[in-house]
Order: structure tokens, then sequence, then C-alpha cells
């Protein structure tokens, strides 16, 4: 591509960046939490078939997607839980096909009087930041695909290759929207996801288990305590075991690539804790909502059985849990983690369309945190480029993303798409 093509594509990014703003507070002020992501779905299918493209929107089929080895055990009901599917298909394929994906689903926003800026779902442009939950992990994301998509177009170009745009749900919890597209046959010949990673190149990421630990207590009146057995006091004991296995695990980290520099790469939470059911009852049962990290190539499984079996021989010599050991159940991310391996074709492309678009060179890294990409990599055998703007406090208060960050990114996807793909003049009627 030319430099003089390459700067009409970042003007007309340029061109188009108020309505592409406008459109990523629209999704911002739907609070498309998990089951309630409908909305917003419905408003980027509405946005995309206006564009003349042939959009699909699918319920994710448990059933097609169970016995798949990337699937995440869930009990939720799925029948709220849709994925978007936009498809561009040039008048010849000789291009490289691409999808460009991004996740709809944010996660609770937490006490609403504890965001200072704004409301969570009330976007609020201060400065160079948009604020807002969801406007960085990720809908700014969403609208850059689109985006980057319209501003080829109001040169009059489009992909000389097949494009699918997705918009998927799950990606908090289980990473089985996106699994859901794959099964439903869309592959391509490179994936980007505009996650929120600072205008870097996501290396390699964790894979992620989430799991609820059960704790039986034996309840009595508060009077006699001394005869009873608390679940919830219980559980911190099971706590501080995890944190121990967690350290165990980390130690573990120079035996993996990319892995070996970090200094905690294996992170443990718990994230959420009921238990009890009266004040001055001793608490007869605890539940413990966690989440902990894995290796890329480790298998869920493995790293699940020995999450048992570490909590079944470290609590062997409590004096009440040793006799009613704690259960766990399997419930969300069983996810493996991937490595993007140096040197592919669509990295290039992405680093040259980034030296054009920001005039710095493309930065690579690692991070513990669950990304979409191990369903291209992994089960698709596909380069997946997780690549996206500058953000600050994503699953925090005050959730916050760069404007500049977001022109930047919506132009180096725009020069992306236009390498990648190549260029043809827009159909005839195609608006």
């Amino acid at each position: 591509m030319d430099e003089k093509l390459a700067q009409e594509i970042l003007a007309s990014v340029e061109r188009g960046f108020e309505d592409q703003i406008a459109f990523t507070e629209d999704l911002i002020r739907l609070p498309s939490l998990r089951g309630k992501e409908k909305p917003a779905q419905d408003l980027v299918h509405e946005a995309l078939e206006r564009r003349g493209y042939a959009v699909e929107t699918f319920t994710i089929d448990v059933d097609k997607i169970r016995d798949h080895p990337g699937f995440s055990p869930v009990t939720v009901d799925y029948s709220n839980a849709v994925n978007v599917v936009a498809t561009h298909r040039p008048r010849e394929e000789t291009g490289r096909s691409l999808i460009l994906n991004g996740h709809m689903d944010v996660v609770p926003e937490g006490p609403h009087e504890m965001w200072e800026v704004t409301p969570p779902f009330e976007p609020k442009r201060v400065g160079d930041w948009l604020y807002g939950r969801g406007g960085g992990d990720m809908k700014a994301g969403i609208a850059a695909n689109i985006f980057a998509l319209d501003a080829l177009r109001r040169l009059g170009l489009q992909p000389e290759a097949r494009v699918h745009v997705q918009s998927v749900v799950e990606e908090e919890c289980t990473g089985n929207g996106a699994l859901a597209c794959l099964v439903e046959g869309y592959t391509a010949d490179a994936a980007i996801i505009p996650e929120p990673e600072d205008e870097k190149l996501v290396r390699a990421n964790c894979g992620v288990l989430w799991f609820d630990v059960h704790v039986a207590g034996h309840p009595v009146h508060v009077r006699e305590a001394g005869t009873g057995a608390n679940a919830i006091e219980a559980s911190f004991r099971v706590i501080e075991s995890l944190k121990k296995m967690t350290e165990t695990w980390n130690a573990e980290r120079a035996n993996y690539p990319y892995f070996a520099d970090l200094d905690h790469p294996i992170n443990f939470n718990v994230g959420k804790i009921k238990g009890g059911d009266w004040a001055s009852t001793v608490a007869a049962w605890c539940r413990l909502s966690c989440r902990i990290a894995i290796y890329p190539g480790d298998d869920p499984a493995e790293r699940a059985r020995r999450i048992e079996e570490h909590l079944a021989r470290d609590l062997a010599g409590d004096a009440f849990l040793g006799n009613r050991p704690p259960q766990i159940t399997w419930n969300g991310f069983f996810a493996r983690g991937y490595i993007l391996e140096e040197g592919g074709e669509a990295e290039a492309a992405l680093a040259e369309a980034h030296r054009r678009a920001t005039s710095s060179a493309l930065e690579s890294f690692v991070t513990p945190g669950y990304l979409d990409a191990r369903v291209f990599v992994i089960y698709a055998g596909m380069p997946c480029l997780v690549y996206g703007p500058v953000t600050e406090n994503i699953h925090g208060f005050d959730e916050r993303v760069s404007l500049a960050s977001i022109k930047r990114v919506t132009g180096a996807i725009a020069l992306f798409i236009a390498e990648w793909c190549g260029l043809e003049p827009v159909e005839a009627g195609h608006d």
C-alpha cells in the first residue's frame, strides 16, 4: 500500500470519528451484563444491517458446543445469550479473509455511588477520556471494527476478501460465545480482537478456571458456638490453602516460555462469598466463587484435578475440614491459554499498520488475563491479533478509554484490513 492511500484511510477514520464515538456511547448506555446483552446486540445488528451486510443473530446452543474441547461448563440460562455476525463478501474473493471480533458482555459495575465521574452507564467525555462501564472493555473495540470498514467505504473501497464482524457474549465468564461462532462455521485466515491492551500486541495469555468451593459447617445456637463449626470461618482456611497452592504454581513459571520473567503470572481470586442463614446461628454453609489462572499448554482438566487433590491433602489434618472436606464444582471458565507464535504475516501486517497510524513500533507483551483469542489460535489454527486502545480501571470504578487511542487503533485496523484483505471498488449499489 502506498503512503498516499494510507494517509487517505487515516483521514477517512478522522472524518467518521465523531459518529464512531457517538455509537460507542450508545452501546455504553445499554447495560449489557451477563444475560442482558440482547438490547445492545440488537443495536449492533441494526447498525450492521443498515450498512448492507448479511447479518445473523443466533442464540448460543449449548448442545452444539458441549462436547467441544474448548467448552466451559455453565448452569445459567442461555436463552438470551446471542451472538451477532455480519459478513462482507467481495465480488471475487482474491484477498485473505478476516474476522473482526469483540465481546459485548460487561462485568458488574458495583455500587453506583462509588463511581466518581459519572454513573456507570451514562457515558461522559472528560478531556481525552470516555468514561463508562464497558467503554474500554470492550465496546470501543466493537465500534472500531465497524468504523474501520466504514472508513474504507467512504473512499469507495471495500475488502477484497470475506470479512466477518463478530459481536459475541460470554467472554467475561466462559468464552463460549466466540466458541459458538467457530462451531457455526465462521473461520478466516486471521482475526483481530481490539481488547484494551494499550496499543500493544498480546504475545501470550493465561488460561482461566472458575470454580465454586462449598464448605459445610455444623450449625448451633450462638450461645453454644464452641460446640459447632462455622462454615464461613472454615472457608478462610480454604482460601489460605489455595493461596499457598498458587505460590507453588507461580514457582513453575520458569518452565513456560514468555512467562518466566513475570513476577506473578498465576493469580488466584475469591470474587464472591455467600454463607450462613442467621446472625445468631453458627453458619451452616459457605460458598466461595473463585478464579485462578493456568499456563498456556496446560490442560484445564489436569489443573482442576491438582486443585482438588491439593485441598484434600492440605486440609486432611484440619480438625473440622479433615472430616468434612470442601466440595468443588466447576462452573464457568475451563479455558486454555495460548501463545501467538512470532514472525507471522498477520503480525507483520499489523506492525506496519500500527507504525503508520501511531508513528511508533509495535510492542508485544504477555498478560495473565483471559482472552477469546484462544478459540481462534488453538481450535482453528488461526493467527489472532489482540490489540486495542489505552484504557484505565477496566473491571473497576470509573472505567475509561482514551479517545485519541481509539482513533489510532481504528486507523491501524483499517490499514491492516487494506493490506491483509486487499481492496476493490465498492460494489455497485452497495451503500
